[in-house]
Formats: C-alpha cells, sequence, structure tokens
C-alpha cells in the first residue's frame, strides 16, 4: 500500500533569492509537501511509528529554509534529499514551494517550484 502524508499551506519566513536585498529581509514562503509511504503498519495499529510525524516533517523543512539559497529549486530539493535520509520509509515526495510576492515587476500571490522526486532519484 502507498498512500502520502501531506502538509499543505505551511508558511515560512526565510532568506532565499538571488538579489542580495532578498537574502537580507527575506519573506514569507509557502509549503505543500505530500511524502509518500507504506501507512500499512499505522492504519492498523494506531501507532506513531507506522507513520511520518506531521511535526518531524515540519521540523525539517523548518531547518532547511533556515538555511539561505539563492533558488528555490535548491531549497526544495534539500528538502526533499533531508526527507529520504532521515525517514527510509519515505518513498516519493511533492514539495511545492512558493516565494508569496516576488520581486518580479507584478503583484502575484506567489512564484516558485514543483518538484516530484523518487527516492532512487536523489539519493
Amino acid at each position: 500500500m502507498q498512500s502520502k502524508v501531506i502538509i499543505q499551506g505551511l508558511r515560512i519566513y526565510a532568506h532565499h533569492g538571488v538579489m542580495p536585498q532578498e537574502q537580507k529581509t527575506g519573506t514569507y514562503f509557502t509549503i505543500d509537501l505530500e511524502v509518500e509511504a507504506d501507512l500499512t503498519q499505522a492504519i492498523r495499529t494506531d501507532d506513531l511509528q507506522g507513520t511520518l510525524s506531521y511535526a518531524d516533517l515540519y521540523s525539517l523543512v523548518k531547518h532547511e529554509m533556515a538555511v539561505p539559497s539563492h533558488l528555490v529549486e535548491y531549497a526544495a530539493g534539500r528538502i526533499a534529499k533531508a526527507i529520504f535520509t532521515q525517514h527510509p520509509t519515505a518513498n516519493a515526495v511533492r514539495i511545492r514551494l512558493l516565494k508569496e510576492n516576488p520581486p518580479m515587476g507584478a503583484e502575484c500571490q506567489g512564484a516558485g517550484v514543483e518538484l516530484h522526486m523518487r527516492r532512487e532519484e536523489l539519493l
């Protein structure tokens, strides 16, 4: 069985961007995360050991977002790699990382990337 643990609409203040001002002042980022894993044990036993903890995933995302990067692609890739490294039951990760109101000369809710990565593609 393959199922997903999902965190949607996570909002974190971070310092990612190509322009020096972006890295200095920072801005909010919105993150949607799906981690594919076999959740059969959690479904059968009601035991946290059989799933991926939302709190653990949040801590991991928060830690990686605290490390400044020029590109959101790089930050998203680091998050995916950290998930695979720290959670051996994770088989695939989908992460959407959007910079709120980026400096591109137009108003928008967010711009960024969405990565779909399988364990074997990243490690």
